[in-house]
C-alpha cells in the first residue's frame, strides 16, 4: 500500500520560474562579456598579467553563464516518462562544467605567472585607467553576485548558486589584481604576477567546491541535514508511526522522499491512509518543495499474540481474511485458533499448504504451544429476493421472531427483514439493548438470539442479529 503526494510546481508556475532564472542567466552572460572586454583589452594593452588572468577568468564566466542558461532551460522542463524526477539535475551538470572550466583557467594562469616570475619581463606601468577598469569590474561583480544569490534562493537553483560563487571568486580576483597594481605602483615589480597567482588560488578553491558539491548531488549522496530534519519530523508524530526506512535524494533544490512505515496489521485502511498523510505532511513541513511517497507495511514486532497471528496470516498471499482469532492460555503456554478465508477456486491442497505455513510460523512464536486453523471459502454474492409479497409462511416467521426478540429484550425488533436465497431463508434483525451494556454481554445476547431463531428451522440459511442502544 502506498500513498504519494507530488509537490512540484504546476506547469505554469514552472514556466514562470524558468523564465525568471533565464533572465538572470542572460544578465550574467552580458555582464561577463563586458568584463572580458574590459579586463583582457586593458591587460593586453598594458601588459598586466593580473588583468589578463582576470580576463581569462571572466571569459570562463561567459562560457559558464551560457552553460547555466541552457541548464536552466532544460532543468525547467516538467517530469516526463523518461525523466520521472524531472530535469533539474541538468543544473548540477552545468555547475560541474563550470568547475572544470575554472580549473583549466587557473592552470593557465599559474603557468604564465611562474614564467613571468622566473623570466625577464618588462616592468608594468600602473596607469590610472587600469585602476578605473578594476573598479568597474568590482562593482559589476558585486551586483551580479547579489542578483544571482537572490534568484538562486527564490528558485532553489543550483546553477545560479554556483554562478554566485563563481562571481564571488571573480570579484576576489579583481581585488587581488587591484592589490597587485598598487604594489607595482609602489615599486614592487613582481606584484602583478603575485596577484595573478592569488587569482589562480581563488579559482582553484571555487572550482574544487563546485565539483565537490555537485558531484555529491549527482551521486545521490543523501543530504545529512535534510535527512535528519525529515526523520525528526516523522518521529515527532508519536508511537503510532514506526519509521522503518527513509530514502532521500535532492535535485535542483527539490527533495524526493521514499518512506516505509509499519502500522498494526489490524488497522483499518482508512486509518492507515491517514497515517501516510501525516507522514507526508511532516516531511513537507521539514523540507518544502518535496515529493513524498509513503509505503505502509504491517508491523511484525511490539504486538500482542493475537495481532502477531493476524500479521502472519495476512502475510500469505492466498489468505483473503483471518477472523475468530482466539488465544487460550494454559500452564504458562498458549494455544491459538483462527479461521482463514481463501478464494473459492483455491484447491484444498493449496489451502492446506497455506495453513501449514501459518501454523508453523505461529508455533515459532514464544510460549505458543499449539495452533489450529479452520479453512473457509470467501463468501461470494448470493442471489436473493425480499419478502415483499408477505406470504403466509413469512408472516408466521415474522411473528415468531418478533416474540423471541420481545421475550429476550423486552421490546419488539427495531427492524426485521427476510430474504429468500437458494440455500434458504436469511434473517436480518435489529434489537435494542441498554446503552451501558458491555460489548461482550451484547454479543452473547445476539448469539443466543440467533440460536433461538434458528432452532427447529432447518430451512434457514443465515441469521444476523444487530444490537444497538
Amino acid at each position: 500500500m502506498a500513498a504519494d503526494t507530488t509537490l512540484t510546481p504546476t506547469r505554469d508556475q514552472a514556466g514562470a520560474d524558468a523564465k525568471g532564472q533565464s533572465r538572470t542567466a542572460l544578465a550574467s552572460i552580458a555582464a561577463a562579456t563586458v568584463l572580458v572586454v574590459l579586463k583582457l583589452g586593458t591587460g593586453i594593452a598594458t601588459g598586466s598579467l593580473g588583468l589578463i588572468s582576470a580576463g581569462i577568468e571572466s571569459s570562463g564566466d561567459v562560457v559558464a553563464a551560457v552553460l547555466t542558461f541552457f541548464a536552466i532551460r532544460l532543468g525547467g522542463r516538467p517530469a516526463d516518462e523518461d525523466h520521472p524526477y524531472g530535469h533539474r539535475r541538468a543544473e548540477n551538470l552545468g555547475a560541474l562544467g563550470e568547475g572544470a572550466i575554472l580549473a583549466g583557467g587557473g592552470a593557465f594562469i599559474v603557468t604564465e605567472a611562474i614564467g613571468q616570475l622566473t623570466g625577464n619581463t618588462e616592468s608594468l606601468h600602473a596607469r590610472w585607467y587600469v585602476f578605473a577598469v578594476i573598479g568597474v569590474a568590482i562593482v559589476i561583480d558585486a551586483s551580479r553576485i547579489a542578483v544571482s544569490l537572490r534568484t538562486a534562493r527564490k528558485y532553489h537553483s543550483a546553477a545560479l548558486r554556483s554562478n554566485a560563487f563563481h562571481f564571488a571568486g571573480d570579484m576576489a580576483g579583481s581585488v587581488a589584481v587591484l592589490g597587485g597594481l598598487i604594489a607595482v605602483a609602489a615599486g614592487f615589480k613582481a606584484g602583478d604576477a603575485v596577484a595573478a597567482l592569488v587569482v589562480a588560488c581563488i579559482i582553484f578553491g571555487a572550482a574544487g567546491r563546485l565539483i565537490y558539491e555537485n558531484a555529491r548531488v549527482l551521486m545521490d549522496t543523501t543530504p545529512a541535514d535534510a535527512r535528519a530534519s525529515a526523520e525528526a519530523a516523522i518521529n515527532d508524530l508519536g508511537d503510532g508511526v514506526d519509521l522503518q526506512r527513509l530514502r532521500l535524494r535532492e535535485s535542483g533544490g527539490h527533495y524526493f522522499a521514499d518512506a516505509v512505515v509499519a502500522v498494526p496489521p489490524g488497522q483499518a485502511l482508512v486509518e492507515s491512509h491517514a497515517v501516510a498523510d501525516d507522514v507526508e505532511a511532516a516531511v513537507r513541513r521539514a523540507l518544502p518543495n518535496s515529493d513524498v511517497v509513503v509505503h505502509l507495511e504491517p508491523r511484525r514486532y511490539g504486538l500482542d499474540l493475537r495481532d502477531r497471528a493476524l500479521a502472519v496470516a495476512l502475510a500469505e498471499p492466498l489468505v483473503r481474511e483471518a477472523h475468530d482469532i482466539t488465544v487460550y492460555e494454559h500452564d504458562g503456554k498458549a494455544s491459538v485458533s483462527l479461521h482463514l478465508k481463501l478464494a473459492p477456486d483455491v484447491s484444498i491442497g493449496e489451502a492446506h499448504d497455506v495453513a501449514e505455513r501459518v501454523e508453523a510460523a505461529l508455533r515459532d512464536e514464544p510460549d505458543v504451544d499449539d495452533v489450529h486453523t479452520h479453512l473457509e471459502p470467501l463468501e461470494q454474492p448470493v442471489a436473493a429476493r425480499p419478502d415483499e409479497d408477505r406470504a403466509a409462511p413469512d408472516e408466521a416467521q415474522r411473528q415468531r421472531i418478533t416474540q423471541l426478540v420481545r421475550t429476550r429484550t423486552g421490546q419488539p425488533p427495531r427492524e426485521l427483514r427476510l430474504l429468500h436465497a437458494a440455500g434458504g431463508l436469511v434473517v436480518f434483525v435489529s434489537v435494542a439493548v441498554p446503552a451501558d451494556m458491555g460489548l461482550p454481554d451484547a454479543h452473547e445476547l445476539a448469539s443466543r438470539l440467533e440460536d433461538a431463531i434458528r432452532d427447529g428451522q432447518p430451512h434457514m440459511q443465515d441469521v444476523v442479529v444487530h444490537t444497538e442502544p
